[in-house]
């Protein structure tokens, strides 16, 4: 067993006790607020680590566990301690807190979301762009060769370190086993603008939803448009995701590299038979494209 093994079970040791959130950490006092849950910014009172928080939201998470009835859903702090990867934003512990409130304790980036360097056009972020194209194709496959389906990829749940030099994957609220009970019709979650048809239209789904979402991520991050011109985010406009071919890339960016581009569009494919199998063969596709515009 390494040094990081000892140190993670460490942390594992707790999770059968009731944290005293006071006693041990000092919150900020900003919290972002998830949809089922806030996080802050943890310090850890004895060590001055550093670490987040994510406290879960009781009445939303119980409507969410309600799609779920009579099926073994393993929790949000499970799933994330079974995935350990540099691409994945570490679990370290869950349980309950001390007032009965469920926590999980992770890995604090501190630096911005995806979403925010997209919405503010970063400039000194775009160098950087096709490095984390393929750092988040890890992370995906990551959480797919541990046997889950994220469901909600999407920019926000992707953070970059500051210096930009490396990104992760967060949150695994939606995430479910990649398995028949959990894959069948009729759970419709996940953020709307990056659902896969199969799921708008409530059908059979599988790990290629992640797929779909991380070209509707891809595409945003090389445009800032969105594949379908869609500015409402409710799932109803979501319904043009199988009534309409994406608009093309390069209408956008006329100089894209098409290597690249041919890639970002088989994941948006409408049937998910037509699109990448996996993460990973979306990375071999794309492995000898050495910058994003064609030279």
């Amino acid at each position: 067993m390494g040094i990081l093994d000892r140190f993670a079970g460490l942390f594992k040791s707790k999770g059968s006790e009731r944290l005293d959130i006071s006693k041990r950490f000092r919150l900020e006092r900003h919290a972002f607020t998830g949809t089922m849950s806030k996080f802050h910014v943890a310090h850890e009172i004895a060590t001055g680590k550093v670490f987040g928080i994510k406290l879960l939201d009781a009445e939303k998470l119980a409507q969410f566990r309600d799609r779920f009835k009579g099926l073994k859903r393993p929790e949000e702090g499970e799933i994330g301690m079974k995935i350990d990867h540099p691409r994945v934003a570490k679990t370290y512990e869950y349980g309950k807190t001390t007032q009965g409130q469920e926590y999980i304790l992770m890995e604090y980036i501190d630096g911005p979301g995806v979403n925010t360097l997209v919405r503010d056009l970063a400039f000194d972020w775009v160098p950087w762009r096709l490095t984390h194209i393929r750092q988040m194709a890890e992370g995906i496959q990551a959480v797919h060769d541990a046997g889950f389906i994220h469901r909600d990829i999407c920019p926000r749940n992707f953070i970059c370190y500051k210096d930009y030099s490396w990104l992760k994957l967060i949150d695994f609220g939606l995430t479910v086993p990649n398995e028949p009970p959990f894959r069948q019709p009729g759970n419709r979650t996940g953020t709307p603008q990056y659902m896969a048809p199969e799921i708008i239209r409530r059908r059979a789904t599988d790990q290629r939803v992640d797929i779909f979402a991380f070209g509707v991520t891809v595409y945003r991050m090389l445009t800032n448009e969105h594949p379908w011109g869609a500015t409402d985010t409710t799932a109803l406009a979501a319904l043009a995701h199988d009534q309409k071919k994406a608009e093309d890339i390069l209408k956008y960016r006329p100089n894209l590299n098409a290597k690249l581009a041919r890639a970002v569009h088989r994941c948006l494919e409408i049937k998910p038979e037509a699109r990448f199998e996996s993460c990973r063969q979306f990375l071999s596709s794309i492995a000898d494209v050495k910058s994003e515009d064609e030279v």
